[in-house]
């Protein structure tokens, strides 16, 4: 396999004309998105690239504790994001939702790291943080999606949980169809794409390795890993997600009281 081509300045702007003539386009249909495409393209090439100096930083530094540090403002990230976009008017949200994806990440990635890929130390930031990033992206859109629809579902399902409840249900009886609802709207996502992946879509993941020179074989197989990952790390978020939520809603006389 022939060795990556790497970009220079002189590159990135040419793919800034790709956005130049999108802008050019917007304006010429009178879609209004010319301001929204300028920001979009700033925001995209300030981040990526301070996110790339960061790495290059963290990397050479190949210290635990720094690995430690980055892979928590990630989960700070994704656990603030997750909660806005469920309610923030239910209490201890925050926590549960931060709960749930710690635990599906942390469980996801010493399975894969202790018995799959077994680098030399736990904490290899070449496998680490991009794993890490790809499970807590996903496992945030899993709680938010999951979280979102049984937060509505039981609000506009009242009446039909609290005569559950006086015909002698327990909680989790009268709102357990709702949940396994939500768990399944937040799987939806990733099983449409392990449905179609390769055969539609090519991820990110095994792009980059394509583009870097990689064996199409081992990325494929690196491919099929991560999808196992975010099937695992999805379905332990949103049963966890939506199980401390129902406990949210019900007081300690198992009577339902919404935010």
């Amino acid at each position: 396999m022939d060795s990556l081509i790497e970009l220079d300045l002189t590159d990135l702007v040419w793919g800034l004309g790709l956005m130049a003539i999108a802008i050019g386009l917007s304006s010429w249909q009178g879609l209004g998105l010319e301001m929204s495409l300028a920001i979009a393209t700033v925001r995209t090439v300030i981040q990526l690239l301070g996110v790339g100096y960061i790495l290059a930083i963290i990397f050479a530094l190949n210290d635990p504790f720094a690995v430690l540090a980055v892979l928590l403002v990630m989960l700070t990230i994704a656990t603030i994001t997750a909660r806005n976009r469920i309610s923030k008017k239910i209490p201890q949200l925050l926590y549960v939702v931060f709960g749930a994806i710690f635990f599906s990440t942390a469980l996801t990635l010493s399975y894969t790291n202790l018995l799959i890929i077994q680098p030399e130390s736990w904490y290899e930031p070449q496998y680490l943080i991009p794993l890490a990033g790809i499970v807590l992206g996903n496992a945030m859109n899993g709680a938010a999606i999951a979280g979102e629809r049984l937060v509505s579902t039981i609000s506009s399902s009242r009446l039909e949980i609290e005569t559950h409840l006086s015909l002698g249900a327990t909680p989790q009886q009268a709102v357990a169809t709702y949940r396994k609802d939500a768990i399944r709207a937040g799987l939806i996502p990733t099983l449409n794409q392990m449905m179609v992946v390769g055969v539609v879509t090519l991820p990110g993941i095994i792009t980059g390795q394509l583009l870097s020179g990689i064996d199409p074989l081992n990325a494929a197989s690196y491919q099929i890993l991560i999808m196992f990952m975010l099937a695992f790390a999805n379905l332990v978020t949103t049963v966890l997600v939506t199980q401390g939520l129902c406990r949210q809603f019900f007081n300690t006389q198992a009577q339902l009281q919404l935010p």
